[in-house]
């Protein structure tokens, strides 16, 4: 297996970890104020990340000055990425800020040519566009929708598209557990002092197991975003994270019982298309 083989699967982990997380936050939402879940699950996430950490025996902070720096910098992408998007989530329909949130391939793969000088040819940048395209055919956000919280998604974009570049430039003498670790660590403390400004809801059974299950589903979307972006090339992985909106449509259907339409399903066929060629392409040129 290449490295842009093993990222396009990471992606595709990290995807479906972000987006069951989503899913739960999203059933419990108004039972209780969103810092004391992030809160909740943060407390979780972290415990469960450290015991990893500590049985895979990769818990070290050893590294160079310069990795601190590129930790310390992904750290503030990562929490700064929580509060907008998490802002622009409680002011903006779904369906747009998705639509925004689906620049990240476009983003990310220009970042690398223009800060990295990675190659981009233009037949995968043509796929990515056409990718794109069907991800507009997919949720199709009506003009009406874009209001205030569309500068709050446009910058986590930038939030994002910053804390995924930062990681592919640390060193390997950085363990992917750690900085995962870390992120983890600090959205705890960011949502843990928002959390204060609120008055916490008690905790229900079914509330406590959707906390539980979403830090799980966190750890893998933690971990596999941080491992994707260090392996394989940016160009080639970038598309593969459309499959979150694959997995969307599957547990809006079967959750809230959002049945897609024709052209939703046409949208997704494009995106899974564009996929395909993106690895056929990489098959081709390593001689595979």
């Amino acid at each position: 297996m290449t490295g842009n083989q093993l990222g396009a699967l990471l992606m595709m982990g990290s995807m479906a970890g972000f987006t069951f997380n989503d899913m739960l936050v999203k059933t419990i939402g108004d039972t209780m104020p969103l810092s004391q879940i992030l809160t909740l699950r943060g407390l979780v996430t972290s415990i469960l990340i450290y015991i990893l950490a500590r049985r895979l025996g990769t818990l070290h902070w050893k590294f160079p000055r310069r990795d601190w720096w590129l930790i310390a910098a992904r750290c503030v992408a990562e929490v700064s990425a929580t509060y907008l998007f998490l802002t622009a989530l409680m002011v903006t329909p779904l369906a747009n800020l998705t639509a925004i949130l689906q620049s990240l391939p476009l983003t990310i793969t220009l970042g690398a040519a223009v800060f990295f000088a990675e190659p981009v040819g233009w037949r995968r940048m043509a796929a990515i566009l056409v990718g794109f395209c069907g991800i507009l055919l997919i949720i199709r956000p009506s003009v009406d929708g874009f209001g205030e919280g569309t500068l709050y998604a446009l910058a986590a974009v930038l939030a994002i598209t910053a804390r995924d570049l930062v990681t592919r430039r640390m060193s390997t003498e950085v363990p992917s557990i750690v900085v995962t670790l870390m992120a983890s660590l600090v959205v705890l403390l960011f949502a843990g002092l928002a959390s204060t400004q609120v008055s916490w809801e008690p905790v229900s059974a079914n509330g406590l197991a959707a906390v539980t299950g979403a830090a799980l589903f966190i750890v893998v979307g933690y971990i596999c975003s941080v491992m994707t972006m260090r392996v394989g090339d940016v160009a080639f992985i970038s598309p593969f994270r459309y499959t979150g909106l694959l997995w969307a449509l599957l547990l809006g259907w079967l959750v809230f019982g959002d049945w897609p339409d024709a052209l939703t399903l046409l949208g997704a066929m494009i995106v899974v298309a564009t996929g395909l060629f993106t690895l056929y392409r990489e098959r081709k040129l390593s001689g595979g």
